[in-house]
């Protein structure tokens, strides 16, 4: 949450891992991004881009590629257009919204993982984890998730933690996460009403997840 360039090495530094996420770009913020890109390589610390909206603007689409060309992205995570935006495949974008893509995402997963020497999430009703020459899917979730703005923002914090906890392999760390993060989805789906109930209650899921309940309940498979 350090957006301003004076402070954003420093918290950095003191973090086991970092998230960053174009969803409300400014020019200042990009250019903390890069500071604090530097300050996460010094410290050895995973660093995760959530390209929210890539393909949506001319601006998004540049910050992406200085961000990613800094060669210190270790997981790149979006939804199945923005991936493919950022993966140079011709698709339309609505902002944040996944718009339908044609592609393999499998495919596009793995490509743009050997390309940038990266871990590639692709989050939707099944995510897709391409890294290290292995893929994962994951089938945890709700329906009530693509309803509620910003879940896909915490998914990236998901991954962040889990990344923090587990840097050596960071594939499975993402699979992980989103299985954890689908799991807590699906359990407050069945207490929910409606999406303004749902939001209340994945937060209370989340917070009661159990080592038992993520054991009984994830649907990862690696390919």
């Amino acid at each position: 949450m350090a957006h301003a360039p004076e402070e954003a090495a420093e918290i950095t530094s003191i973090s086991s891992a970092l998230v960053l996420n174009i969803g409300t770009l400014t020019e200042n913020l990009i250019e903390s991004m890069l500071i604090s890109i530097k300050a996460a390589a010094e410290k050895k610390i995973p660093v995760v881009l959530d390209i929210c909206g890539a393909g949506a603007s001319s601006m998004r689409n540049s910050a992406c590629i200085r961000l990613i060309s800094t060669g210190k992205i270790s997981i790149i995570k979006g939804n199945a257009s923005e991936v493919s935006c950022v993966a140079g495949l011709d698709v339309t974008t609505k902002g944040v919204d996944s718009t339908e893509v044609s592609y393999d995402l499998s495919n596009v997963a793995i490509k743009l993982s050997d390309k940038l020497s990266c871990t590639v999430v692709i989050t939707g009703k099944k995510d897709f984890i391409a890294g290290g020459g292995r893929l994962f899917t994951v089938d945890n979730g709700s329906e009530l998730m693509g309803k509620v703005v910003g879940t896909g923002c915490m998914a990236a914090s998901m991954i962040g933690c889990f990344a923090a906890v587990l840097p050596d392999d960071l594939p499975s760390a993402c699979a992980a996460a989103l299985s954890a993060w689908g799991i807590a989805g699906e359990k407050a789906s069945e207490k929910s009403s409606g999406a303004g109930s749902f939001l209340v209650h994945i937060f209370d899921e989340l917070s009661s997840l159990s080592e038992d309940d993520i054991l009984a309940g994830n649907k990862i498979a690696e390919a």
